[in-house]
């Protein structure tokens, strides 16, 4: 893959896919971090006097409805705040008109088009990477450069096809992300420790199968503690924690296989019968393992850190995981946002930018959309 600057980009006309994924509520943006990660690689095309047209998506669009509720306009305001200039934003993201407006648009300028996904409704064009679809967000540009760690992990149109019919590199936030990751890949030290906490076992399942035979030892909280324990006999009540079977056999044959690497909480803070954060027993226990550690991935919470009630033992983990001297990488969106909303923003050794994309980028070493642009 090229990076930027192995990329000749100046007066070129540039498609810049960008995760601006961010949380809205009424109409206001709560949390501006993804789209403060952009700016050094929107910079840098300015600085070439690119004309950049951005792509994104935002939630999900099932229904005319989503499309109303998951518009890219207030992204397109927060942005020129942050670039100190105007940014055209144009109401839809394909057809003719959309053709014309970049078209018409100069070198220079900064283009952010409709909502990416709006084309995922009737029909899957987007999340299903539509030829025709990335083919003419292709047409309106000369170079295509992904800037999207967190939207890597699948091959969309926007994240993948536009590769096909462009030349082709990865922005500053992929390549740093990719730099920062790799020693969980490749050469990673030991003893090597993961945390994963979250609300359901079922979804990173797959990721901790993965993971189980890299790491020395598996830290668990949240709604995944909590099936695991479910799976070991443990009643945990109404706490969240999941009722398929065929998982609780999962996790029940692997804590038999990984018994020494399976690391439970002993203790809990609960309210109502559910469990809804980890005691500070086992914060001490997960200390030890954190300080014999070389290098702890984290991902997730203790539990609801939401409510301010709950969110001790979130705020104790963090507490020994800085205070710890070890190398910590922590990836995904509440882990973040945690960390951040806790007072640990700038504690740790790389804070990724992907929930699912981290993950999957630790656990298989690869990404879809980026084995497109190879």
């Amino acid at each position: 893959m090229k990076n930027l600057e192995d990329m000749d980009l100046k007066n070129k006309k540039v498609i810049l896919r960008c995760d601006f994924n961010v949380p809205i509520k009424d109409g206001q943006i709560l949390d501006k971090t993804k789209i403060e990660n952009s700016l050094p690689t929107i910079n840098y095309l300015l600085e070439n006097n690119c004309k950049v047209i951005l792509l994104s998506h935002l939630g999900r669009v099932k229904s005319e409805e989503d499309k109303k509720k998951n518009s890219l306009e207030p992204v397109a305001q927060v942005l020129a705040n942050l670039l100190k200039r105007s940014v055209k934003f144009i109401d839809n993201c394909y057809g003719y008109k959309v053709k014309e407006m970049v078209t018409e648009s100069s070198l220079g300028e900064v283009i952010l088009l409709e909502n990416t996904r709006w084309m995922d409704y009737p029909e899957k064009l987007e999340s299903k990477n539509d030829q025709r679809l990335a083919e003419f967000w292709a047409s309106l540009g000369e170079v295509y450069i992904n800037d999207a760690f967190g939207s890597c992990h699948r091959a969309h149109a926007s994240t993948a096809g536009i590769a096909k019919y462009l030349p082709h590199g990865i922005g500053f936030l992929v390549q740093k992300e990719i730099k920062a990751l790799a020693i969980l890949i490749n050469n990673t030290p030991h003893p090597f420790t993961v945390f994963m906490g979250g609300a359901k076992v079922d979804d990173k399942l797959p990721i901790i199968e993965v993971l189980l035979p890299k790491c020395d030892y598996l830290l668990l909280g949240g709604g995944i503690a909590n099936s695991f324990l479910k799976a070991s006999g443990q009643d945990v009540g109404n706490s969240l924690a999941t009722e398929d079977e065929a998982i609780l056999n999962k996790l029940k044959d692997m804590l038999v296989t990984y018994k020494e690497k399976i690391i439970l909480p002993i203790d809990f803070v609960k309210d109502s019968g559910a469990i809804l954060d980890l005691g500070k027993n086992t914060i001490a226990q997960y200390g030890e393992y954190i300080n014999k550690s070389a290098i702890v991935f984290v991902n997730g919470t203790c539990g609801k850190y939401e409510d301010h009630k709950y969110a001790e033992g979130t705020k104790q983990l963090f507490l020994t995981l800085a205070n710890s001297g070890k190398k910590i990488i922590i990836g995904g969106g509440d882990t973040v946002s945690a960390a951040q909303n806790l007072g640990f923003a700038n504690s740790f050794d790389h804070q990724s930018t992907g929930g699912g994309a981290t993950l999957e980028y630790i656990a298989y070493g690869k990404l879809e959309a980026l084995e497109w642009m190879k």
